[in-house]
C-alpha cells in the first residue's frame, strides 16, 4: 500500500514538473522574447492599458493550481497507455501517423474549446468555471493557464479523450503528441500577450484569415460576447461569434507601427 502511494506521488509530481516547464515554456519564453524587443513592438500593444505586477501575480498563482488540475488528468491518461486503452506507438516515429495526426489533434482541439468555451460562458456557469480567466481585462502570456478548477478539468479532459478516439484509428505516435502540446502552449501564450505582431491584411487574406491572432483573443478578454475560437476563426464566423469589428480593431493595431516607423525614422536622422 505504501509503495502504491509512493508511486502515485511520483506519478503526480512528475506530472506538475512536465506542466510547469511546458507552462514556463511558453508563458515565460514568450514574456522574456517580447521584453527584449519591446522597443519595436511597442507600437503593435493592443491595449492601452498595462498589466501591473498584480496582474501577472494572480495570473501565476492560479495557473500554478491549474497545473495540478493537469497533473492529475495526466495521471488519468497515464493509466489509461498503461492499460493499453490508449494504443501508442513505439519504436521509430512514423512520419505516415505524425502527418495526419497532428493536424487531427489541432482541429479536435479547436472544435473542443470553441464550444467548451462557449458552454463556460452560459450564466449558470461562468461565475462558478470562467470568471476567474476574464479577471484577466489586459493578458499577458502568464495568463496562458489562469483558470478556475472547473474550467481546468474541461480544458484537460480533452487530451485523454482525444487519445482514446484517435487510437481507435491508430496507435499515438508520441511525436505528434508532443508537437501538439508544444504548439498548443506557444499559440496560447502568444495569444494572451498583448500585442499583435501580424501584418497588415492578415485577417483577409485567404492565406491566413483562417488564423486567430492576438487581437481575436484580447477582444474577447474586453468585451466577452465574441471571439470564442483557439486556433482558428471558422467556427466564430459560422456561428456569427466574431466580433463585428475585428478587422477594424486588428487594421488599428497594426497600422500604428507603420504610421510610428517614419517618426521613428525622423528622430533618427535628426
Amino acid at each position: 500500500m505504501t509503495d502504491t502511494l509512493f508511486l502515485i506521488a511520483s506519478r503526480i509530481a512528475h506530472s506538475v514538473q512536465i506542466e510547469f516547464v511546458r507552462y514556463l515554456a511558453g508563458a515565460a519564453g514568450v514574456a522574456i522574447l517580447y521584453w527584449l524587443i519591446r522597443r519595436w513592438i511597442e507600437p503593435r500593444r493592443i491595449q492601452p492599458r498595462k498589466a501591473s505586477f498584480a496582474d501577472r501575480r494572480r495570473e501565476f498563482r492560479q495557473s500554478m493550481e491549474t497545473l495540478l488540475v493537469f497533473a492529475f488528468v495526466n495521471l488519468a491518461t497515464f493509466a489509461l497507455v498503461r492499460s493499453g486503452i490508449i494504443p501508442v506507438h513505439r519504436g521509430t516515429p512514423d512520419a505516415w501517423m505524425l502527418a495526419w495526426q497532428l493536424p487531427a489533434m489541432v482541429l479536435l482541439h479547436d472544435a473542443w474549446f470553441y464550444w467548451m468555451h462557449r458552454t463556460l460562458h452560459h450564466k449558470s456557469l461562468f461565475r462558478r468555471a470562467h470568471y476567474a480567466h476574464h479577471l484577466s481585462r489586459t493578458p499577458t502570456s502568464w495568463a496562458a493557464y489562469s483558470f478556475a478548477p472547473i474550467e481546468a478539468v474541461a480544458e484537460s479532459i480533452y487530451i485523454p479523450m482525444m487519445f482514446i478516439a484517435l487510437g481507435w484509428i491508430a496507435p499515438i505516435e508520441a511525436w505528434a503528441v508532443f508537437i501538439f502540446l508544444g504548439h498548443q502552449i506557444a499559440r496560447n501564450a502568444i495569444g494572451h500577450s498583448g500585442f499583435e505582431l501580424a501584418w497588415p491584411g492578415f485577417t483577409r487574406s485567404p492565406l491566413t484569415g483562417w488564423l486567430t491572432t492576438t487581437t481575436h483573443h484580447d477582444l474577447h478578454h474586453t468585451e466577452g460576447r465574441y471571439n470564442f475560437g483557439l486556433y482558428f476563426t471558422w467556427w466564430d464566423r459560422m456561428m456569427g461569434t466574431e466580433h463585428p469589428k475585428y478587422h477594424e480593431r486588428f487594421e488599428d493595431v497594426v497600422g500604428r507601427r507603420a504610421a510610428a516607423a517614419p517618426v521613428e525614422a525622423e528622430v533618427e536622422l535628426a
